[in-house]
């Protein structure tokens, strides 16, 4: 039965809070120029070459980061000002984006010089997310997170809808990608300003020294704590195999035939649908059965993510890509609500880290991956076999991770639980 606490939580409680409306219009802000400079992206560079396997290299070059800086970056997030940190990481953004502005309008015919751009905006992601993610915690009440995660996650997918649609049209308006590289300066300005204006300052959480013990302490959170470790991993390797997001400039032009405007509408519908998902989750916040619901939610990932391989009619690839968005939000708000919540306060930087590893090795290697098994095997027996991947992934984590197919509540120790925290006190998870 749901407690009252849950009972009496308003679906949008969250946006009570002042620095939750701040800090989600500046990351709104961030990811809708983040994700139309991500189509201006694979656009150029496949334009620029026409190789898959160079659009695997775009989203590899960005993974990179991520897997050097873990660490650094998520103690970073423990040991600094997260709100400053997060300024910081918004200027670089922008930076990054003037410097790919620069580069197209100067005409430039080699993709080196936008993959050493790429790696620095890898550089600042590395940091970003960590900060990002622990941050959330501290700008609502814990009887309202679970709230803020669902709503996050829409706002997000939101952002992440509008972004493609608005940076295929801004690049075929403009027939370039320059404009599009502007106008994300422009966000990325705008988002610092919300995040400037936000009263919220975390200080230092983490308080003892630099060692190799805090450093490591979110791996071996992660690795005593079974059901987060089933949960993140289950998520890495089923979109590592079933992401066809990398390999969308192929079907728009060679596939399905419907230029960048519709690049840009392929890379919404996934969003659209996770959008939707995570509005209906708000407002119809899981209850029970959370440990199968992720996994049938990854099953129907890995079915609807075949049948956008094998179909040739745009109507059909738009509706399997919002299966594919609606149901992976299923997955990331209980993996997001599991681990913010059930960490001490003074790790979530580093577990974060963590977390943010297993997310990008799915996404940015995923594209990596999908870029050379598109130009191994063509781009769609890639993602059916990568579709097919997945729901193998489904069966052998079901055997492997008994206790996360057999969790009922998402949070079945909320209430009882205390953890201790570095300087001695104690908070429920």
């Amino acid at each position: 039965m749901p407690t009252a606490a849950e009972i009496s939580v308003s679906p949008r409680a969250a946006f009570q809070h002042r620095d939750f409306r701040l800090f989600q219009a500046g990351r709104a802000l961030s990811i809708v120029g983040s994700e139309m400079q991500s189509v201006a992206v694979g656009w150029q560079v496949f334009q620029i070459t026409h190789r898959p396997l160079d659009l695997g290299y775009v989203g590899l070059v960005q993974f990179l980061p991520g897997i050097l800086l873990s660490l650094p970056a998520g103690h970073a997030a423990d040991r600094f000002d997260r709100r400053g940190v997060l300024l910081a990481c918004n200027v670089s953004y922008a930076f990054c984006s003037l410097l790919l502005f620069l580069q197209a309008r100067a005409g430039i015919h080699s993709v080196l010089p936008i993959f050493a751009v790429l790696l620095l905006i890898g550089i600042t992601r590395a940091f970003s997310g960590p900060v990002s993610q622990a941050l959330v915690p501290q700008v609502v009440p814990q009887e309202h997170f679970g709230n803020a995660v669902a709503w996050g996650a829409s706002i997000f997918q939101v952002a992440s809808v509008v972004g493609p649609a608005l940076g295929g049209l801004i690049y075929g308006w403009a027939h370039g990608a320059y404009s599009v590289y502007a106008t994300a300066v422009c966000m990325y300005s705008a988002a610092f300003s919300f995040i400037l204006m936000m009263h919220v300052r975390t200080g230092r959480m983490e308080t003892r020294d630099v060692s190799l013990e805090t450093v490591l302490a979110g791996f071996r959170y992660v690795w005593q704590e079974k059901i987060i470790l089933g949960s993140i991993s289950l998520d890495l390797f089923a979109v590592l195999l079933g992401g066809a997001v990398a390999l969308l400039p192929v079907f728009a032009q060679d596939i399905l035939h419907i230029g960048p405007r519709g690049l840009g509408l392929l890379r919404s519908m996934p969003a659209a649908g996770a959008a939707l998902m995570a509005v209906w989750l708000a407002y119809r916040p899981l209850r029970r059965r959370a440990g199968v619901t992720m996994f049938i939610a990854i099953t129907i990932f890995g079915v609807a993510t075949i049948v956008f391989g094998i179909s040739r009619s745009v109507v059909v690839s738009l509706i399997a890509l919002f299966v594919i968005g609606a149901s992976d939000m299923i997955s990331v708000v209980i993996r997001s609500t599991l681990v913010q919540i059930a960490t001490p306060p003074a790790m979530r930087g580093r577990v974060s880290a963590v977390n943010l590893l297993f997310i990008g090795a799915s996404n940015e290697f995923g594209q990596f991956e999908s870029g050379i098994t598109g130009q191994w095997f063509g781009a769609v027996p890639a993602v059916v076999l990568g579709g097919v991947g997945t729901l193998l992934v489904v069966g052998v984590w079901s055997l492997i991770f008994p206790s996360l197919r057999q969790m009922d509540r998402l949070l079945p120790k909320l209430e009882t639980q205390v953890i201790p925290e570095a300087a001695g006190q104690q908070e429920p998870i």
